[in-house]
């Protein structure tokens, strides 16, 4: 693999390089052979504005616990999907780092979250994992949660999905795979091949760094389930979908400089912010490929590429009022 092929699959594990030795999710997810139907089991209130839902599925045999933050305004509204990075803690950290909650207090859409995807880059895998268990997000996201949140929530019925990071492949992959389910897609910070040299080792460090077996997820590279899931092969079915994609540069912006200022052990913050440097400039790497093959079949997309950004949360953050501009007017409702 080239260097350059190298510094673009870092770019979606979400791990800074320079950190200590990586921390395996604990414990693995457990299926249970009995659960066989799909339903609602129970709710709980988190916070004005944010419930659980404990969603019990039938196609990862457990509870999936999804976080929901209530939109402004009298209903029906819209639903947005909201997809976490690698790391997927049990509250996504679009919530505790993000600043999700905060800014869609007052927008009149519904935002559904989830939690525990840990490296499984929201896909349906052929093989139970022994690292990561059983994974069928694909068909849980597409499939199972819609009825039953929107049921929920009173929707009306018009969607968006959007994501960072793995989060952000995951999200274009379900809205090039399921053509028309979403009105508007966003990637932040994402990379969107699975085929290529690039889209290989991506998928495989992302899997990996987790402690996953790349192989469980759609078999050996070389099968016909990595180009299926290749959002660059696969970009014309996203015809008719609004499309929104950014990516920093990878130079420190001055909230990044902030927080690691603030950071209670700054030398460990440089070094997970000179990760930051490498996994941003990747994802930008990836986010032109993917836009130079949006403009070859002339797909309408807005691009944004910020001047300056880590991969990082104060980044991240940063890049949702204009992700949401663009999905709020393919949602038909107000952007600000």
């Amino acid at each position: 693999m080239t260097l350059g092929a190298i510094a673009v699959a870092a770019a979606l594990t979400a791990v800074p390089i320079a950190v200590a030795p990586m921390v395996w999710p604990e414990p693995t997810p457990v299926a249970e052979p009995t659960v066989l139907r799909t339903h609602l089991a129970s709710t709980e209130f988190r916070g004005e504005g944010w419930e659980r839902l404990n969603i019990v599925s039938a196609a990862m045999r457990r509870v999936v616990p999804v976080d929901v933050l209530v939109g402004s305004g009298s209903g029906p509204r819209p639903t947005l999907y909201l997809l976490d990075g690698v790391e997927a803690q049990p509250t996504s950290d679009w919530i505790t780092k993000g600043g999700a909650r905060e800014f869609f207090a007052d927008k009149p859409v519904d935002v559904v979250l989830t939690s525990g995807g840990v490296g499984s880059m929201y896909s349906d895998w052929q093989r139970y994992d022994a690292k990561l268990g059983l994974n069928r997000w694909e068909t849980f996201l597409t499939e199972e949660l819609p009825p039953i949140v929107e049921a929920h929530l009173g929707s009306s019925g018009r969607r968006a999905i959007a994501g960072v990071s793995m989060g952000a492949q995951g999200a274009m992959m379900l809205a090039q795979r399921h053509p028309g389910r979403y009105r508007a897609v966003a990637g932040m910070s994402g990379c969107y091949s699975t085929a290529d040299e690039v889209g290989r080792a991506v998928t495989r460090i992302t899997v990996g760094s987790r402690g996953g077996n790349v192989e469980n997820l759609w078999g050996p590279p070389t099968s016909p389930e990595w180009m299926a899931h290749d959002s660059l092969l696969g970009a014309e079915s996203l015809r008719g979908t609004a499309i929104y994609l950014s990516a920093a540069t990878g130079f420190p912006s001055v909230p990044d400089l902030i927080s690691i200022a603030q950071s209670p052990d700054i030398l460990d913050a440089l070094g997970t912010a000179g990760g930051g440097v490498a996994l941003e400039a990747g994802a930008r790497d990836c986010t032109a490929r993917f836009a130079d093959r949006l403009a070859q079949l002339d797909i309408p997309a807005t691009v944004e590429y910020t001047p300056t950004g880590l991969h990082a949360w104060p980044d991240f953050s940063a890049q949702l009022g204009p992700a949401w501009q663009t999905m709020a007017g393919a949602l038909g409702v107000a952007g600000e």
